[in-house]
């Protein structure tokens, strides 16, 4: 259930609110893995930061896609805008 709901606010570029170790996040999610100890994992932008960051599905909770709010990810191209 949580793969469908982050694929598809991957897909729409809508950001996700929820609850990661009982601390509120808003994210920009970017993709799905699975991270060396076989833990499914999702990246993404946390707010007001340039920092990508992982977080374990087992440790979310109350996942809300954000439907009125559209990001377009952050790629750095150039060195200079670093």
């Amino acid at each position: 259930m949580k793969s469908e709901i982050f694929n598809t606010a991957i897909l729409g570029r809508q950001k996700l609110k929820f609850l990661y170790k009982l601390n509120p996040i808003e994210l920009e999610p970017y993709f799905l893995a699975v991270n060396r100890d076989g833990h499914k994992v999702i990246y993404g932008r946390v707010n007001n930061s340039n920092e990508i960051k992982m977080f374990e599905f087992n440790k979310i909770f109350n996942i809300k896609v954000l439907s009125n709010t559209k990001f377009s990810p952050i790629i750095p191209i150039l060195p200079i805008l670093n």
